[in-house]
Formats: structure tokens, sequence, C-alpha cells
């Protein structure tokens, strides 16, 4: 495998792009995991870890506070359309470091990464120039955060090396269009299945049609008005719906088995057990069993660092709809929020891309604050 060098003092908007052209598709990280580890090991202010193809670097200024800055390295995999330019290589609207940047990753999530990096060189550095932290800081890049949640690396580095994650407040840089958006919801993921009678499509009296029997299960789930919960001031949209189903053997054969996978996005007001027993309420009747799950994470807005952050930004909090690693930082006792360049509604789209002035004016904002004295309560 060929070494890739990353230069990570260079402007942010153009080290994004070069980390868009080192192809990560999730369980592919390694060579943009080796990239970033030998960039922060060249910088003397830094001491460096590493787990599998997940990256630990952290100052030890002996400072009162510390941050943790936070980001994954993977990305889904690549589009499959012809022509779609958010894929890999990289490519620029016009001069390179100007306009637009496409490519997978560029909102979801290398343009935080490329911020994380930028901030590491900046701060930590050797250049005489270097801005002065008023805080320690924490960066963590990890792997495997697009696919299942056991086999993520920030879930791994909090079961192996949680000291290496404690701290103060953390900052998940994933696309938030430069909005601090708190906490997040919670996940849980179910399956409803129903049990029939296999026969012969030509005598299906014969049998009993599992497929049929389902229909409750989406009309209770049509018919469901889910909530808007306000929890620390901000408000939460959760959302109860099939994503999947899945039953029948062959074209003459009555099914005798279906099931129905179904996703309950849910407030951070609740545990998810709680938002299990939620839905078993409403299948009441139904076989439903658990298949993952994820609990969500509340503001943390009141912590004194996450207030000077919003005021540094200058921008109304807003809720995190979906679910993030936030929730993983808050069962570890940090208060965390999203923050970072890009439109997360263009995550995972052939078209994804970022603007090259938001993702500069990300590191801005983190570069000031970082740079700022704390607020002591």
């Amino acid at each position: 495998m060929t070494s890739v060098t990353l230069d990570i003092a260079q402007d942010v908007a153009l080290l994004t792009a070069d980390l868009l052209d080192i192809p990560s598709v999730s369980g592919a990280e390694q060579a943009i995991a080796d990239a970033v580890e030998s960039a922060l090991r060249a910088l003397p202010g830094l001491a460096v870890f590493r787990d599998g193809d997940a990256i630990v670097a952290r100052s030890e200024l002996g400072l009162a506070e510390r941050v943790i800055l936070a980001g994954h390295l993977d990305t889904v995999p690549l589009p499959t359309t012809a022509g779609a330019r958010g894929t890999v290589p990289s490519s620029w609207d016009g001069e390179p470091g100007e306009g637009t940047l496409w490519g997978r990753g560029a909102t979801d999530m290398k343009g935080g990464v490329a911020v994380q990096l930028a901030l590491a060189a900046a701060l930590f550095g050797a250049d005489d120039g270097a801005a002065l932290p008023t805080r320690d800081v924490t960066f963590v890049f990890y792997d495997h955060e697009e696919v299942e949640a056991e086999k993520s690396g920030l879930g791994r580095l909090a079961r192996t090396s949680p000291e290496l994650l404690a701290g103060d407040f953390a900052i998940l840089l994933e696309p938030t269009d430069g909005t601090v958006e708190g906490g997040c919801n919670g996940t849980l993921r179910v399956e409803a299945t129903t049990a029939g009678e296999a026969a012969h499509s030509a005598r299906a009296w014969m049998g009993k049609n599992a497929i049929h029997a389902a229909a409750p299960i989406l009309a209770r789930l049509a018919e469901y008005e889910p909530a808007t919960v306000e929890v620390d001031g901000l408000h939460y949209r959760e959302s109860l719906n099939a994503v999947k189903i899945n039953g029948g053997t062959a074209g003459n054969v009555i099914p005798d088995r279906c099931t129905v996978e179904i996703n309950y996005r849910f407030a951070p007001d609740k545990t998810l057990d709680e938002a299990e027993a939620h839905v078993r309420v409403l299948l009441e009747g139904f076989d439903v069993v658990r298949t993952d799950g994820a609990s969500g994470a509340r503001p943390g807005l009141t912590h004194p660092a996450a207030a000077a952050f919003v005021a540094v930004v200058g921008r109304e909090p807003k809720p995190k709809y979906g679910w993030t690693d936030v929730a993983r930082f808050s069962e570890l006792g940090v208060p965390a929020v999203n923050f970072g360049p890009g439109d997360a509604l263009l995550a995972h789209k052939d078209d994804e891309r970022v603007a090259a002035e938001d993702v500069r004016e990300c590191f801005r904002a983190l570069r000031d604050w970082l740079s700022a004295s704390p607020i002591v309560p």
C-alpha cells in the first residue's frame, strides 16, 4: 500500500481535498489513518496513540480545561451512478481552494476532519507564530462510524482506553452548516414478525399468508403521530417508520413468515429501554425483537465551555435529529455538541459537496474559541 503524506499546515479547504482523495470506505481506513497518524506525530505539542485505525492525539499543557474534538475517517461506499461528482478523486468548481469542493466525504465528514488536523497544526505545531491554546485539546480520529455500532472505533476506544476520552466538553465535527447542534436523538431498530402456514398458491386456502398478517403492523405505523419533545430548551422531532420488509420464498408459495424492520428515532428524554417499551405498546400482539439501538444525548449546552463556544459561533443552537457519536461522549459523562462544515442533507448523496469558505469559517470559529480564555463559572 502506497503511503500518503498530508500537509496539515496548508489551507484547510485544500487539506479537505487531499483527504477526499484518500479512499476510506468503512473497513478500508488504514491508508487515511496512516496519513493522519504520521502528520500528527510530526507535531511536537501532541502525544499520539493508535488503536487499530483510530488515532488519539492529546496536548499535555496542564491547563484548567480539556476539550475533545472528534471525527470519523470512514465514508459510505462510492456512488455507482455514472458521472456522479460526489466520488473519489475530488473535484473543484473553479480554481482549487475556491468555490465548492465535490467528493465522497466532503460533507460527511472529511471537511470536519480537515478542521481538526488544521487546528492541531495551528495550535500545537512548531511554528513560532502558532496561536496559543488556552485549553488542553484531545483530537480523536476513528474508524467504522458508517456501519454497525458494534464496529465503531470510538466505541472500541471507550471500552479499551476510556482515559484517552476523558475531558470537560466535546465537539463532534459532523456537518451542521456551521451551527451548534446540541445532543442528538436516540435510535432503535426492532423486527416485528408474523407467522403463517406455507401452501401452494393455487390452493391458498390450505395455508395462512404471513405477509397479509403484517398489514396491521403497517397500518399502526402509518397512523402513528410522532411527537416533538422539548429537552433543555431544544425541540427534538421523533419518527417511527417501517424501513424494510421481508417475506416469501417463491412466486407460487404462500409465505409462512414475514418480518417488518422498524426504526424509531426518539428524543433524548428517553432511555433506550423506554423507547423499546413505547414501540412494544404500539405493536402489542406481535412478536417484537430489538436488533440494534443507541441512546440519545441531552444538549449539554449548559456547560460553561459550551456557552463560550456558542457565543463565538454567534448562531442560535439547534437540536440534532439524527443519532451521532455525541451520545457516546454523553455516556462517558462528557457533555457534547455537534459542529462542523457542510449541509447534513448532502451526506451520502451522489452530489456530496462542501463550500471551501464553510470549512474555513468552522476552522476560524474553533481556533478563536480554543485560543480564548475559558469562562470561569
